[in-house]
């Protein structure tokens, strides 16, 4: 018994139902089976400061990983936001609508942008994990 949950303890988290993957340029994907929550990572909301609107898109729109899906825009800067994985929206996060300042709040929780249902989960394999990320946001700081 022990020593299954030993060995189910320490599979990599990527093929975990549920793990959070990262881009290079910031866009983080929460991954739970075959659905993600999108949105962009607290080292992007810091570098784009106080976010004033969030275009986001539509239920039901398809998107190609890399494809831009929506914008963000500061009071420093605009910026198109891209999906990190193929898939449909099913879910966009309404409360930035009204309240886009959620981004720079909690942008892993309550600033979340949309929620996709993945149409290639294998592509999230090459996305970043926690710490891979960790280590490119203090060289990219430097």
């Amino acid at each position: 018994m022990l020593s299954r949950v030993f060995r189910s303890a320490s599979r990599p988290l990527a093929r975990r139902a549920f793990a959070t993957k990262f881009t290079p340029e910031h866009e983080y994907l929460n991954i739970n089976g075959g659905e993600a929550t999108v949105g962009i990572t607290d080292f992007a909301q810091n570098a784009l400061g106080d976010i004033v609107y969030v275009d986001l898109p539509s239920v039901g729109q398809k998107f190609a990983k890399g494809d831009s899906f929506g914008s963000v825009e500061s009071v420093k800067a605009a910026s198109d936001v891209y999906a990190p994985a193929s898939g449909e929206v099913i879910a966009i996060n309404e409360a930035l609508t009204s309240s886009p300042e959620l981004v720079n709040e909690s942008p892993l929780v309550d600033g979340w942008f949309m929620k996709i249902k993945l149409t290639n989960p294998s592509e999230t394999e090459e996305l970043l994990d926690e710490a891979a990320y960790a280590t490119h946001c203090e060289n990219e700081a430097h």
